[in-house]
C-alpha cells in the first residue's frame, strides 16, 4: 500500500511520515523485496539480512510503543496484549525461524481473545479490510489525491497460498525407484506411481498449507472418493502413525536440503520444535488436526 501511494494517516500519502518506516523499511522498499518473500522459514544473504532485521526492529518498537501500548481493556486502564522485549541481535545473515522471531521478544495475546479470533476470523478479517479501505479513502479525499476505483481493494487482497505438491511427489517417485517400498499413508497398501496421489493430510479447503510434513503420499482412489476435503478421524490417524513418520523418514529427512526445509516449515506452523523428535511432530499435527475439528467443524473422515 506504501509502494502504490496510498495514504496511511492523514496529510501522509509516503513512507517519510510513517512512524515505522525508517531506514531498513524504506530500503526493502525500494529493492523491490516482494511480501512473499518475508515468510517464515525465508534465508537471506547478509545484505538483505541487514535490511531485513533494521525493518522488522522497526516494526516491533513501534508495535510495542504504540498498539500494544495503548489498547486496553474497556473502562480500565490495563493493557490486552503483554509485550516482551529482547536485545536486538546482529547477524551477517540470518534464517527467519522461530528461534530468530523470538529474539525480538513476545506480543502476548490473551487466551480467551485467541480463541475468539480464530473462530470468527471469517467475519472480523473482511470488517478490518472494509474499514482500513474507508480510512485511506478519507485520507486521500482530504489531500484531494486520485485513487482509482479498485485500487485500495486489490492492494488489500489477501494473496492466496500457492498450492502446491511437487517436492513430494519427487520424493515419492525416488522411493519408488529404490529398493523400499511405496505405501499410502492411510491404508497401508502398497503404491504404484500410476496409482499416485500427493494427499494434503490436513485438506486443503480447511488449512491451505502445502508444507512438506503435511503432505503424503495417498492411493488415487482413497484421496478423491473417500478422505477428499476431509479432516482423518482420531482412529484413522492413529492407525496410520508409523507410515506418517516412516514416510517424513524416507522422503525428507533422508535428504539435507529437504531435511531443513522440513524442519523450517515444521516450527513455523506446528507448536513443536521442528528438530524435536518425529514422534512429537507427528503429535503437533494430531493436535492441530483436532483444532481444525474444534473450531472449523471441518467433516470427519472416519472410514477407509
Amino acid at each position: 500500500m506504501v509502494r502504490l501511494g496510498l495514504p496511511q494517516l492523514p496529510k501522509n500519502s509516503g513512507p517519510d511520515r510513517l512512524g515505522f518506516a525508517k531506514a531498513g523499511f524504506r530500503r526493502l522498499l525500494t529493492d523491490g523485496t516482494d511480501p512473499a518473500e518475508l515468510r517464515v522459514g525465508a534465508v537471506f544473504e547478509p545484505d538483505r539480512a541487514t535490511a531485513t532485521l533494521a525493518a522488522v526492529n522497526e516494526a516491533a518498537s513501534t508495535i510495542a510503543t504504540m498498539p500494544a501500548n495503548f489498547t486496553r481493556f474497556p473502562n480500565s486502564d490495563q493493557r490486552v496484549f503483554e509485550i516482551v522485549r529482547q536485545r536486538r541481535t546482529k547477524a551477517t545473515g540470518i534464517e527467519l525461524d522461530l528461534q530468530r522471531l523470538q529474539a525480538w521478544g513476545k506480543l502476548v495475546v490473551p487466551g480467551h481473545l485467541w480463541r475468539a479470533l480464530c473462530r470468527f476470523g471469517a467475519w472480523i478479517e473482511p470488517m478490518l479490510v472494509a474499514e482500513w479501505n474507508r480510512l485511506m479513502r478519507t485520507y486521500a479525499d482530504r489531500m484531494s489525491l486520485p485513487v482509482p476505483l479498485g485500487m485500495a481493494e486489490a492492494a488489500l487482497e489477501w494473496r492466496e497460498p500457492v498450492r502446491s505438491t511437487s517436492i513430494a511427489r519427487l520424493a515419492a517417485e525416488r522411493i519408488s525407484r529404490s529398493d523400499r517400498q511405496l505405501e499410502c499413508i492411510w491404508t497401508g497398501q502398497e503404491l504404484p506411481l500410476t496409482r499416485l496421489d500427493i494427499d494434503h493430510c490436513l485438506p486443503w479447503a480447511a488449512w491451505p498449507c502445502s508444507d512438506l510434513w503435511n503432505l503424503g503420499p495417498c492411493d488415487r482412489k482413497v484421496n478423491q472418493r473417500q478422505k477428499r476435503d476431509r479432516v482423518p478421524s482420531a482412529a484413522i490417524f492413529a492407525d496410520s502413525r508409523d507410515r506418517i513418520i516412516g514416510w517424513w523418514e524416507l522422503a525428507y529427512l533422508a535428504n539435507d536440503a529437504l531435511s531443513a526445509r522440513f524442519e523450517r516449515e515444521v516450527a513455523a506452523a506446528l507448536p513443536v520444535d521442528g528438530r524435536g523428535d518425529l514422534a512429537d511432530i507427528y503429535s503437533a499435527l494430531d493436535w492441530r488436526r483436532l483444532r481444525l475439528l474444534q473450531d472449523q467443524r471441518v467433516p470427519e473422515w472416519t472410514a477407509v
